[in-house]
Parts: structure tokens; sequence; C-alpha cells
């Protein structure tokens, strides 16, 4: 009798970063952890961590063996996790069928794809991850690289700065709060927001799609509307390429700007295009000495004319950043973030959690990630699959409003209010007529409770009843006295006192009233406390 052989648990590969200048690795410890709970073996390059201060040792004692060579390292590996695309000698080092995880941008690097298709190579760009799947969110790193770089960008600016972001009034005299513009909404655009405001400068931003207008608002920035009416959005998160006569608009609107801003920063990028230019070399001219520019474009080229990739110049007193390395220099959060991103995207290659990776390219997620599927390109994936669009509804006949509701509803009509007054009014003769004369008076405050109570409680709407408590627990206060009142009458030593019933009623009510009104205050407070910072 054959048995199914049982597939060995892979081996993932985290080399050291070769890129100039970056400091991110791929996992941290607390992932590796994770990715042994899943049946992997994780093998780590010494010195891999050490930009992101990870040492060797905590990498160990999360269970992942440490290499000292690459070679070695690339050889072993089944899957290999990395930050920056591969150079040409680490494609060399990488064995056939090696699975590849790492940012690609497959539209700027079309010879690395041909090299690691030779390789028969299967590989996931994180960069094509099909942004719009509501699912994907776990797994998408540019989102959490943007968020990075977005607040780096900020800092790098303040640093840059020679004033205070917040105003302050001190003996020295009156500081005015920094004024940044920030050039594109987007992941990292916002980040800049909410950092820039948070600092206490006066913040404005501007993007082409007009929907973020609203979370521009929310974090404390101000948006500024182009005088021009074209819709921005190119999908898939991004923004497409204007028309020439938004850009003629858009361009007198940087200039207004950039003559009253301290600090812009430029986030704008296009799928598979150079970076557009915002700020002209006559824009910077006119912005006051001192000013700061963060171009987060400069890799791509760059949103500024005047940005060298790279560097920090000054022009025209004008300090022009142009670091391409903002995540990295947020080293250890960027690799955290970065590496719980992988984490996901490994859950979902494996299931089974038995160490072995399943490329599903069913999956629409998996699908849009890979690039190269056993050394055969399959980039760019197809288009998303629609959801069909829900058949219309029939119109509905109008429902009769339920009479057992709360809140206000339809009026009874004539005929019905008439017998419902002349039924009470029978009942009310029939008990004024036979009753005793001292439970007249009683039962008159009864009837004027039940009608304050009706028109207090049952006729609010329900949504407020909760927001009501503490006045309607006030009302039942008049029961707790009500109870006090039969407990020990006033002429009590007159008359003696109520027998023992009524004393058990007025007790048992005195109780249920402490209960409702303490315990109605009570929620009421915890409510409010939970809109208070």
């Amino acid at each position: 009798m054959q048995t199914t052989p049982v597939p060995q648990p892979q081996r993932i590969g985290v080399p050291r970063e070769t890129f100039p200048g970056e400091k991110r690795v791929a996992t941290v410890p607390d992932v590796v952890e994770k990715l042994i709970k899943l049946g992997f073996a994780v093998t780590v390059e010494s010195g891999a961590g050490d930009g992101a201060n990870f040492s060797d040792d905590a990498y160990r004692a999360a269970g992942a063996q440490i290499v000292d060579d690459a070679a070695a390292l690339w050889a072993a590996s089944d899957i290999v996790f990395k930050v920056r695309p591969p150079s040409s000698d680490e494609v060399a080092l990488m064995r056939e069928g090696t699975t590849l995880i790492d940012f690609i941008w497959p539209a700027q690097n079309p010879e690395l794809m041909q090299q690691l298709a030779a390789k028969k190579a299967t590989v996931l760009a994180i960069d094509c991850l099909p942004r719009t799947l509501s699912r994907a969110q776990k797994m998408d790193a540019l989102t959490s690289t943007a968020g990075v770089s977005g607040y780096r960008a900020v800092i790098e600016a303040a640093n840059a700065f020679g004033r205070f972001f917040n105003g302050q009034i001190t003996a020295a005299g009156k500081v005015p709060p920094a004024k940044v513009f920030i050039a594109g909404a987007g992941v990292a655009g916002l980040a800049a927001i909410g950092t820039a405001a948070n600092l206490g400068a006066i913040v404005r931003a501007n993007d082409t799609r007009a929907e973020v207008a609203d979370q521009v608002k929310s974090l404390g920035g101000e948006f500024v509307k182009v005088d021009y009416e074209e819709e921005g959005s190119g999908g898939g998160g991004y923004a497409k390429v204007m028309s020439e006569g938004f850009q003629a608009a858009q361009r007198k609107m940087y200039a207004e700007q950039a003559k009253d801003a301290d600090i812009i920063i430029t986030t704008a990028l296009i799928p598979g295009k150079p970076a557009p230019k915002l700020i002209t070399a006559e824009m910077v001219q006119s912005m006051k000495p001192g000013s700061v520019i963060v171009d987060m474009a400069a890799e791509q080229g760059g949103n500024c004319e005047l940005t060298v990739p790279g560097q920090a110049v000054v022009r025209h007193g004008v300090t022009i950043v142009g670091y391409t390395d903002l995540a990295s220099r947020l080293a250890k959060q960027s690799s955290t973030l970065y590496s719980t991103n992988l984490l996901r995207l490994t859950e979902e290659l494996c299931k089974a959690k038995d160490g072995v990776a399943v490329v599903n390219m069913e999956d629409d997620a998996i699908r849009g990630l890979t690039v190269v599927k056993d050394g055969a390109i399959t980039w760019p994936a197809p288009p998303l699959k629609q959801a069909p669009a829900p058949a219309p509804k029939a119109a509905a006949a109008p429902v009769a409003a339920k009479k057992s509701s709360h809140g206000p509803g339809a009026p009874m009509s004539a005929k019905t209010l008439t017998i419902v007054f002349a039924v009470l009014a029978v009942l009310f003769w029939a008990i004024g007529a036979y009753a005793p004369v001292a439970f007249l008076g009683h039962f008159t405050v009864f009837v004027l409770a039940c009608f304050i109570g009706y028109m207090v409680v049952w006729n609010v709407t329900p949504a407020l009843h909760t927001p009501l408590m503490s006045v309607t627990n006030a009302i039942s206060s008049i029961i707790a006295i009500g109870a006090l009142v039969q407990i020990a009458p006033p002429d009590a030593g007159i008359n003696g006192r109520p027998d023992g019933l009524i004393l058990w009623l007025a007790f048992a009510a005195l109780v249920l009233t402490a209960v409702n009104m303490f315990g109605g205050f009570a929620v009421t407070r915890r409510m409010l406390a939970m809109f208070r910072k």
C-alpha cells in the first residue's frame, strides 16, 4: 500500500539588504516566531537587522538560524523575503524554483523580470497588490511604507526649518505658526498632514481627487481646491494624469501657495510614469528665504524641478530635501510594519499551516501579486472581476406603521378617538360615583403620573432613550418619595401605620426605584466618558 509523501516544511531566507543606505530588514524577530508557528524554518543572514536595531541574538532567541554567508542563504532558501528589488548578483545566487516576495516594480525593471524568469522563479511583487480588495489591506505594504515616509517627511522638514511649527507667545514676543502646504493627499500626504497639524502648524493640502477633501479636514488641514472641474481619481487609490487645462489652473494655485507657505511637501506619483513636475524653479524663487521643500517623489524624478535625488540642496535660499530613503530613516518602525504585511501574505499562502506555501492563481489578491510563476511572466494581472450588480428590487407595497412602536406616529382617527374618550369618561364616572373619597386623591395622582410618563418616555424616539436616562431617573425619584410616604405617612401617629401588605409593597418600590436611579446615572456617566479624550 502506497502512502502519499508528506511535503517537507519550506525554509524562508532573509538576506541582508545590499542597496546602498538601506537599513530595513524584511522580517523582525517577533514575526519570525509566528512564521515558525506556521510550520516554516527561518534563516537570517548575520547582520541583516543591524540597521533596524535587531540583533542576531534576538533572531536566534526567536528561533531563526543565523548564517554568515549570503550565498549559502540563497542556496538553502525555498522562499526569500526582501525589501528592495534584488541586484543582478543576488539573482545569480538564487537557485531555480525559488519563491521571491519583494518590492519588484515590474514596469520600471523589465530586465530584472527577465532574469527572474530565467531562474524559473515564482515572484510575488508586494507593490502589485490589488489595493481595491478590502481583504488585501492587511498585506498592503505600500500603505505601511507611505505612512512612515509621510511622517518622516515632516520630521525632515522640521529639522531643516529655522522656526517652531506651532505658534507661541513668549516674553520675547509672538512667534507665528509655520504654514505647511502638502501637494497630494494620498496615504503619505495624509500622514504628513496629521503630523504637521499635531505639531501645531497651519496645514493646507491639495489633491486631484476631490473625495479626499473630508479626510484632509478630519486631520486638521484645510483643503485647497483648484479652480477647475475635473475628476482626478485613477483607480486603486492613485491619481491619474490630468488635462492641460487642469494643470494650468493647478500651477497657478501652487504659485500662490508657494509665496505664502514656509514648508512644501510634495507626494504626487502616477504608477508607471515619472513624477509630475508641480513646483517650478520660478515658484522656488518666489518662496521666502529659509523655506523648505521636501520632495517625496525624488526617487521617480521629483515633483520639484530643482530636486536632486538623494540629497538636500539649497536653491534661492530654499532648502530642497530629495531623500529617497525616508522609510529607511525610520528603519525599525518600517521593518516591523513591512514584516507584518509579509506575515499576513504568508498566512494566505499557507492556510494549512504546514510550512508549505501554495500560490493559488484563482485567488484575486495572490494573482495580482504574482508577476512571475514558475519562470513564466504573468504581469500585468488581468482586471479584477467585478461583482454582478444586484437585481433591482420590485417596488414594495407600503407597510403599515406598527402601532406598538415608540416615537410619534400617525394620529388616531376621529371615530377611534371619540370611542376611547367615551369609554374613559364612563370608567371615571363609575370610579367617582362608587369609590371612597380618600381613594379619589390617589387615583387622580396615578392618572396624572401615567399621562406624564407616557409623554416623557413613550413618546420619545427610542434612539434617545439612553441619553435621556438621567431625566427619566429623576422622574423615578417621585416614586421613591411616594414609597417613603407610604412607609411612614404624615398622620402615622393618629391613624397608625399602614398594614403589612402596603408596607412591603412600598419597601419593594423603594428598592427597585433606587436601583433604577443609581444604575441609570452610572450608565449615563459611562456613556459620557466614551466621548471624552
